[in-house]
């Protein structure tokens, strides 16, 4: 819908202006992208098509691809009510007008736009030097806005809403959008002093900071053939295939930062710890179900295990697949493989119908359509799941997961597609998949700690599947987490174990976890440090007190890298109170709930230290606070009834127990609180 000038004249707002926002800055040991490109042609021609070149990029006609409207002569409407937005020019300006944080219409010049296809969204500026991420974002396929909210649309004050914290650009998107990020979060005021070097993912991105190279080639340069070789950036080979995974896996991968700086080449773990298969993110057989970018699902894969690297299969600059179709997996699977890098390559002809069973050239004839099924995310995008597996429909049944198979073949089920498989391809005996052993974790299945703890110690398995096995494991029976695990060579493992570890006995804690104090990797020192906080210093020796204030620093430095997300308050939270400061505990706490009120851990913590210190009624006031918007009510219920049974008010404990027993069903805490509330009342009951 498009107004004329003259009403859209009478109807324009104000814009809103906010100062100190995100902004580049100059980093000493960088230098511009154009000094990088002008040794670099070939390498500059690709990148400058890559979706790296375009991940951000500041506001103009030439870089915003969504439809505002002429200049001066018209608008674009899109939604209703409390959704709804406009689009329009104002001068050189981009403006959008859409509610607010407080329910109120804004009017916002976009600062920059964020992506170029399949969608790109547009960074409106809101005050504490904060960028939002709208939420109403343009279909680069279909040439349309679009809202990301495809349930419905998000009140203001909603951490989801557009000018909420999870679509923060500070928080969620900057840091992999542009090169040599700096948050410059301040947590005492909630604020930003975000700074880059460049608004993309640029060389330095990848290969490190370049000014000493840079320098270095000058040099040579003035000296002609005579001088040395340039010093080399930090990063370059990005050598040996895992390296180069976790490299990129620093971006493509759902994981926490450890650090405010991170550092081209560095250890993974060093900065980041990727998280696990968990439930709501993976399905039980490792499958994408929620955002989770690509690094956890390549760690299951056969690829990584036997040395695939990200360039073997894309172009590092252009960032496209290095071939097309079929073409890009019979470079190397094919009937006369190299077997030179990889032995174990099989000699078979792969793109025929005597292996996919479906005709040439359509659907299902595609490797990936198979091997790597796609799930859209942010409506629009679809990604494929870097696992790379072997369809297996039969598992579906067994563990909730979908299958490529019924993916395509919607009209039948999963009996079907491994009926069809067999048929195809022979009967075949497959061994027990970790995706069942998961399934039946978190399904609370009788024996379910033993499969656990046997896929923890099957070494044949990815150190992804086993860690995710730790961690289930910890939640079922933290006694029966291997100790060997916390000497594995692979960092996920160790960091896994050594917080499963903090739940056992303090002595035993002590002597597993000490010597991983001094681990070469910070996830895992840090892990182990949290895991012993509550000792006390003179529990440990004189050189294990030094490794464990050291360790715990960096614990610290790590919370407050991502101190704008609620969960780190919640863990400084939890550290002070192992460290027996309350005071600390409740300033963390109150502050982790203003930052996300439905944050019920968080909720749950301060009515409880509340209660320790004799606070009942502020206690529960907290506690009913947080019913209208928690992610979890049966849980406040059931402490509202504990509290009222601390304060000896058995009628209203009973009232509370019952609604968390209706909403929490078979909840043995809560089952065994209403029933000796209930025979208490019972007993007393006037006769």
């Amino acid at each position: 819908m498009r107004l004329p000038a003259l009403l859209l004249a009478c109807i324009l707002m104000a814009p809103a202006a906010f100062a100190a926002a995100p902004q580049a800055g100059a980093r000493p040991d960088h230098v511009a992208d154009r000094d990088c490109l002008a040794c670099h042609p070939d390498q500059a021609d690709a990148w400058a098509e890559s979706k790296h070149r375009h991940a951000m990029q500041p506001a103009t006609a030439q870089t915003v691809l969504g439809d505002f409207g002429e200049a001066g002569s018209g608008e674009v409407h899109f939604g209703e009510g409390a959704a709804a937005a406009r689009f329009y020019r104002r001068g050189g300006d981009f403006m959008v007008a859409a509610q607010g944080p407080d329910g109120r219409t804004q009017a916002l010049a976009v600062s920059h736009v964020f992506g170029i296809r399949p969608l790109q969204q547009v960074l409106l500026p809101q005050q504490g030097g904060r960028l939002q991420a709208f939420t109403i974002a343009w279909d680069t396929t279909r040439k349309a806005w679009f809202s990301l909210h495809a349930d419905g649309p998000v009140a203001p004050g909603d951490n989801l809403h557009w000018s909420g914290r999870y679509q923060n650009w500070n928080l969620m998107c900057g840091e992999c959008h542009t090169t040599a990020y700096r948050k410059g979060y301040d947590d005492e005021h909630d604020r930003y002093a975000t700074t880059w070097a460049e608004a993309n993912v640029g060389c330095q991105a990848c290969h490190g900071a370049g000014r000493a190279h840079a320098e270095s080639a000058r040099r040579r340069a003035a000296a002609g053939e005579r001088g040395q070789a340039p010093l080399p950036t930090p990063n370059r080979a990005l050598a040996g295939a895992h390296a180069q995974v976790d490299q990129c896996a620093t971006c493509h991968a759902r994981r926490t930062r450890l650090v405010e700086d991170a550092v081209a080449g560095a250890p993974l773990f060093d900065q980041f710890i990727p998280d696990n298969l968990r439930p709501g993110l993976y399905h039980a057989d490792g499958q994408q179900l929620d955002e989770v970018f690509e690094y956890g699902s390549y760690r299951q894969s056969r690829m990584y295990q036997a040395g695939v690297a990200c360039t073997d299969c894309h172009d590092p600059h252009r960032g496209r697949l290095r071939a097309e179709g079929n073409a890009l997996c019979t470079a190397c699977h094919n009937p006369a493989p190299d077997r030179g890098r990889f032995p174990g390559l099989q000699a078979k002809d792969y793109d025929a119908p005597s292996h996919h069973f479906h005709r040439g050239g359509g659907a299902g004839s595609q490797c990936v359509d198979c091997h790597m099924p796609s799930r859209n995310y942010m409506v629009v995008h679809p990604r494929r799941d870097h696992a790379i597996r072997v369809p297996r429909p039969d598992l579906g049944a067994r563990t909730g997961a979908p299958d490529a198979c019924t993916g395509c073949h919607a009209d039948r089920g999963a009996e079907w597609a491994a009926a069809a498989i067999e048929r195809h391809h022979g009967k075949r005996t497959h061994p027990p998949h970790y995706g069942e052993i998961l399934a039946a974790a978190r399904a609370g299945a009788p024996g379910a700690a033993a499969g656990l703890a046997a896929l923890a110690r099957d070494a044949a398995v990815a150190a992804i599947v086993r860690a995710s096995a730790i961690e289930q494991l910890a939640q079922l029976d933290p006694q029966a987490v291997p100790a060997a695990a916390l000497r594995d060579p692979d960092p996920a493992l160790r960091t896994s174990a050594a917080a499963a570890f903090a739940l056992r006995p303090a002595e035993e804690r002590l002597a597993q976890l000490a010597p991983l104090l001094a681990d070469p990797v910070r996830a895992v020192r840090i892990t182990a440090a949290r895991a012993l906080a509550d000792l006390p210093a003179t529990a440990l020796a004189p050189e294990l007190q030094d490794r464990q204030r050291a360790a715990l620093a960096e614990f610290v430095a790590a919370q407050q890298a991502m101190a704008d997300m609620p969960n780190a308050q919640l863990n400084l939270a939890g550290l002070a109170l192992a460290q027996r400061d309350p005071l600390v505990a409740e300033q963390r706490l109150r502050r982790a709930l203003q930052r996300e009120p439905a944050l019920d851990s968080a909720r749950l913590g301060l009515a409880t230290l509340l209660a320790q210190t004799r606070r009942e009624d502020e206690a529960e006031r907290v506690l009913r606070d947080g019913l209208a918007r928690a992610t979890s009510p049966g849980e406040l219920h059931l402490a509202l009834g504990l509290l009222a049974g601390q304060r000896q008010r058995w009628e209203e404990a009973a009232r509370e127990l019952r609604t968390a027993d209706a909403l929490l069903p078979g909840h043995a805490r809560v089952r065994r609180n209403l029933d000796a509330v209930e025979r208490y009342l019972e007993r007393t009951r006037p006769r």
